[in-house]
C-alpha cells in the first residue's frame, strides 16, 4: 500500500483544522479546508451589502482559518507563501471536492453526533483508496464509525495530532475495529516521512494515551496542591525542568492551553470512566468550574491562574489565589531541592535528587510522580500494551524528557517501590511481575541496544533498530568513537563515513571544538571517504563560547582573541576545501559559528525546524568564522562569469541579512536568507537527519566530489558601495529603527561586504575578506557597549539594545 497523499482535505477550520492544513502545505500537500457556512451575517458584512449567497460570507470560517496560519507566532508555516496550497471552502458548497482527496482529516468540534452526521455527508463523495481519518482528542474510534458501510469502516481510523501540529512531534494512530492493519502501517509512514511525526499507536480508550496520562498527571498535581496548601509559584517552580518537564510547569501551561480546553478533556474522562477512584481524579473542582464561568480561560482571555496588570506604568504578572478566587502579587519562592536541581544537568539525577529531598519541593515531587507512575503502571494492558508507546507519547506530547516508566527507572524502581509499601499503597502488576523475576528496571541496555520488559511475554524484548534511525550514544556504546575529547568527538557511521559530533554546553563552539574539527579532517582523509558534522542535543550549535570570549575581554588578551578567531577561520576553510564531501546536518538553534560551520560545508541536510542565522550583531559583534565572507559570495554566485552586473542590489541583500541578525524560522526559510542553497536538502522527521546526511555523504562520493577551487578574484564594491550602504543605515538610525551602536557595529559588516576603502571593481582574494572579519571582530570586543551586550545576553539570555 503505496503512502503517497496527493491531496488532503481538512474538515474543520478553527485552530486545530487549519494548524493541521498549515503543516501538510509545509510539507508540499495541497488541501481543501472547508467548514460550515456562517449563521448570520456580521455587522461588517451587512455595511458591504454581502448576502448569505456571497462566497466571501459562506467560507468565512474557512477564510479566517487560512489567515490565522499565516499570523500566528510561532509561525504554522515554514513560509507565509505556503498558503497558497489552501483552497477555502464550505460544507455546503464544496463537499464534493473531497473527491479528488487521498486523505480526509475531520477536524470539527468535540461532537460525536455533529461528527457522524458530516461523515454520512462524505459518503457519496468518497473515492476509491480515500483515507478518513479523525483528529479527535478522546472521543472513541469505533463509535463514530458504527452503522457505517464496512467499506468506510475499513478506511477509517484516529490520527490525533498535538497542538501546535508543526511543531509538536506526537501523532496518536487509533484504528477502528475493522481497520486493516496495512492501513495503519501506511498511515504511520505518511506521519514519520511526510509529516516527520513520532508515531504512537493507541487503543480506542478515552483519550487514547497522552491526554488519558497527561491529564491524570495534572489533575494529581493540582489536586495535591490544594489539599496540602501550595502556592501556585511553588507548583511552577517545582514541575517545570526541575521533575523534566517545560518552564511551563502546570498552571502556566494549563493558560497556555486554556481552561476551556483542559476542562473539556477532564470532562470527557470523567463522562467516559466507570465509577470509581480514577474517574474523580477528573471530577473538576468548583474553583476552576468558577474561573471557566467567569471566562478566566488563560492567555486566550488575558487571564487565568496568571494575570499581567499595568501597574504605575509598569507591566506586572499577578497571580491566582485559589481559596479567595482573586488576584494577588507574585510571591518569590526559593525551595531548597529545587534550587540544587538547577545545577544537575543530567535530568535523571536531577529527578532522583529532588524526590528524595526532606523538604517542601521534594515532598510535593515525590507525591505527585508517584500517583502518576502508579497510574501509568496500571494502565498497562488498558491503553497500551507496552511502556515503551506511553513514554514516547509524554515526551513526544507534552515535552517531558523522561517518559514514566524512565522517571521510575530513573529513582530507582526497587526503592520507590519499597517507599510506595511503606506508604499504603498498592503496586500494579507490571511492577510486581518485573520485580518478581529478580529484575530492577523496565528497561535494559546491552551493547548500545535497548529492551524494554514486555508484560505479556513476561520476558525483555529487544526495541526495533530502524536503519534510518542513527543513535549516536547507541553507536558510542558500540565502541564506535573514534576520536574524543571534552568539546567533541568523532564517530564512525559505518560505510565509510564519519559523524563530528559537538557535545559542548549548548554546543558552543571553542578550543576543544575546533582542535576537534581539525584532527576528524587529518582523520577522515586518511580512512574515510566523507562526514556529517551533527549531534543529537536540543539545538546544533549556540555559537562560540561567549563566556570565554568575555573573560579574554576582560583580561584584555587581544592577542589571543585574534589567535582564536584566525583559529577558527582556518578551519572552516579547511572543511570547505576538503578533499572530501563534508556534510552539515543542523536542527534547532544554529546560530554565529554554527551557522558558519555550515556555511563551510559542501552540502547542509537540515532539519525541517533549524533556525538559523548569524546573530553576532545582537552582541556587538560580526561574523568572523568566515561568515561575512560566506555571505557576500553567495549573494553573487548567480551572476554569470564575465557580467559586469551591479553589485549593490545583490550586496545590500546580504548585508541587511548580517547586519539586522536575521534568523531563519526554518530550513526552508534559512534557504531564502541564503544561509542553506536551494540545492542543499531537507529532512522532514529530525529523527533520521544524521542517516540523510550520512547519505548525501555518500551521493557526493559516487557522483565524483571534487572540493571547489579556492576563489582569488572576487569582485568588491569598494568605496562607493560602502558609502551606499552606510547611508541606509544612517536613515534607518534617524528613523529610531537602530540604535547609535547597531549603527557603528553595522558599519563593520558594511565594510567587510564591500572591500574597505578600495575603487569599485576591485578584485579581492578570501584570505583578504577573513581579514578584514578578523580586525573588526577584535576590534569590537575592544569597545564598551559590545562588552555590555555581551555580560547582559549571558546574563538574561536576550539582546542589549545600548
Amino acid at each position: 500500500m503505496k503512502q503517497k497523499i496527493k491531496k488532503a482535505a481538512v474538515l474543520g477550520a478553527g485552530v486545530m483544522g487549519s494548524a493541521i492544513a498549515a503543516h501538510l502545505a509545509n510539507v508540499g500537500i495541497p488541501s481543501f479546508l472547508l467548514d460550515i457556512v456562517p449563521p448570520e451575517l456580521t455587522e461588517a458584512e451587512k455595511k458591504k451589502g454581502l448576502t448569505f449567497e456571497s462566497p466571501e460570507v459562506r467560507n468565512r470560517f474557512a477564510v479566517l482559518g487560512k489567515k490565522r496560519i499565516q499570523e500566528t507566532r510561532p509561525a504554522s508555516l515554514y513560509l507565509k507563501e505556503d498558503a497558497e496550497l489552501l483552497t477555502v471552502g464550505n460544507f455546503e458548497d464544496h463537499l464534493s471536492w473531497v473527491s479528488q482527496a487521498d486523505w480526509i482529516i475531520e477536524a470539527v468540534i468535540e461532537d460525536l453526533n455533529l461528527k457522524r452526521e458530516l461523515f454520512k455527508k462524505l459518503v457519496p463523495f468518497l473515492k476509491e483508496g480515500t483515507v478518513i481519518s479523525s483528529n479527535t482528542s478522546g472521543i472513541s474510534i469505533q463509535k463514530m464509525v458504527e452503522g457505517f458501510p464496512r467499506d468506510f469502516e475499513e478506511r477509517f481510523l484516529g490520527t490525533h495530532f498535538f497542538n501546535p501540529p508543526r511543531y509538536m512531534k506526537l501523532l496518536e494512530i487509533i484504528p477502528a475495529q475493522s481497520t486493516p492493519k496495512a492501513l495503519v502501517e501506511k498511515m504511520a509512514l505518511v506521519g514519520e516521512k511526510i509529516l516527520g511525526k513520532g508515531v504512537v499507536y493507541a487503543k480506542d480508550t478515552p483519550n487514547f494515551i497522552g491526554n488519558r496520562i497527561g491529564a491524570f498527571a495534572g489533575a494529581v498535581t493540582m489536586r495535591t496542591a490544594i489539599e496540602d496548601g501550595y502556592l501556585i509559584e511553588e507548583v511552577d517552580q517545582i514541575t517545570g525542568p526541575a521533575i523534566g518537564r517545560t518552564k511551563l510547569a502546570t498552571f502556566k501551561l494549563a493558560d497556555l492551553v486554556g481552561l476551556d480546553v483542559m476542562s473539556h478533556v477532564s470532562k470527557n474522562l470523567y463522562d467516559s470512566l466507570p465509577e470509581g477512584k480514577e474517574r474523580d481524579y477528573f471530577k473538576p473542582s468548583p474553583f476552576i468550574e468558577q474561573m471557566v464561568k467567569n471566562q478566566w480561560l488563560g492567555q486566550k482571555t488575558k487571564q487565568g491562574f496568571y494575570k499581567r496588570v499595568k501597574k504605575d506604568g509598569k507591566e506586572e504578572t499577578l497571580v491566582l489565589d485559589y481559596e479567595k478566587l482573586d488576584y494577588r502579587p507574585q510571591r518569590k519562592v526559593s525551595l531548597p531541592s529545587v534550587e540544587m536541581g538547577k545545577n544537575i544537568d543530567d535530568v535523571r539525577e536531577r529527578i532522583k535528587t529532588l524526590v528524595t529531598s526532606p523538604d517542601r519541593g521534594g515532598q510535593f515531587a515525590w507525591k505527585i510522580l508517584k500517583k502518576t507512575l502508579l497510574y501509568s503502571a496500571e494502565k498497562i494492558p488498558e491503553v497500551s500494551d507496552d511502556i515503551v508507546n506511553i513514554d514516547r507519547a509524554m515526551r513526544w506530547g507534552y515535552n517531558w524528557e523522561l517518559g514514566p516508566f524512565e522517571i521510575w527507572d530513573a529513582i530507582g524502581l526497587r526503592s520507590s517501590v519499597k517507599r510506595m509499601e511503606k506508604e499504603g499503597e498498592i503496586i500494579p502488576p507490571l511492577v510486581e511481575r518485573i520485580l518478581s523475576k529478580g529484575h530492577s528496571s523496565f528497561y535494559e541496555k546491552k551493547d548500545g541496544r535497548v529492551s524494554y520488559f514486555d508484560l505479556g511475554s513476561g520476558q525483555f524484548k529487544e526495541i526495533e533498530e530502524r536503519p534510518e534511525i542513527i543513535l549516536l550514544p547507541s553507536l558510542k556504546d558500540r565502541k564506535m568513537e573514534v576520536l574524543s575529547n571534552p568539546g567533541a568527538s568523532l564517530i564512525d557511521l559505518g560505510d565509510g563515513v564519519a559523524c563530528l559530533e559537538f557535545h559542548s554546553k549548548m554546543n558552543t563552539i571553542g578550543a576543544d571544538t575546533i582542535q576537534m574539527m581539525r584532527d576528524s579532517l587529518k582523520e577522515v582523509e586518511e580512512k574515510f571517504e566523507g562526514l556529517v558534522i551533527g549531534n543529537q542535543s536540543e539545538n546544533f550549535s549556540a555559537g562560540a563560547n561567549l563566556m570565554l570570549i568575555l573573560f579574554e575581554i576582560q583580561d584584555e588578551n587581544w592577542d589571543d582573541i585574534e589567535f582564536s578567531v584566525k583559529a577558527f577561520q582556518d578551519t572552516l576553510m579547511a572543511i570547505k576545501y576538503f578533499e572530501k564531501p563534508v556534510v552539515a546536518a543542523p536542527f534547532g538553534l544554529t546560530l554565529a559559528g554554527g551557522c558558519e560551520v555550515c556555511l563551510a560545508s559542501a552540502k547542509v541536510q537540515a532539519a525541517a525546524e533549524t533556525y538559523m542565522g548569524l546573530v553576532e550583531v545582537g552582541v556587538g559583534l560580526i561574523p568572523a568564522g568566515g561568515g561575512t565572507k560566506e555571505m557576500l559570495l553567495r549573494c553573487t554566485e548567480g551572476i554569470p562569469s564575465g557580467v559586469d552586473a551591479e553589485l549593490l542590489p545583490f550586496v545590500r541583500k546580504a548585508f541587511e541579512t548580517v547586519a539586522m541578525a536575521k534568523v531563519g524560522t526554518s530550513a526552508k526559510e534559512s534557504q531564502q536568507l541564503g544561509y542553506m542553497r536551494m540545492t542543499d536538502k531537507v529532512t522532514i522527521n529530525r529523527d533520521f537527519l544524521i542517516h540523510d546526511a550520512k547519505q548525501t555523504v555518500l551521493d557526493l562520493v559516487r557522483e565524483g566530489y571534487r572540493p571547489p577551487r579556492p576563489k582569488k578574484n572576487i569582485k568588491v564594491m569598494g568605496e562607493r558601495g560602502h558609502a551606499l550602504l552606510q547611508m541606509g543605515l544612517f536613515y534607518m538610525r534617524e528613523g529610531g529603527y537602530i540604535s547609535e551602536y547597531d549603527e557603528h557595529v553595522a558599519r563593520k559588516v558594511a565594510y567587510i561586504m564591500s572591500g574597505g576603502n578600495l575603487p569599485d571593481g576591485t578584485e579581492v582574494t578570501e584570505q583578504y575578506l577573513l581579514d578584514l572579519e578578523r580586525e573588526a571582530f577584535v576590534s569590537l570586543c575592544g569597545e564598551a557597549k559590545t562588552q555590555a551586550r555581551i555580560e547582559y545576553m549571558l546574563k538574561t539570555g536576550k539582546p542589549l539594545r545600548n
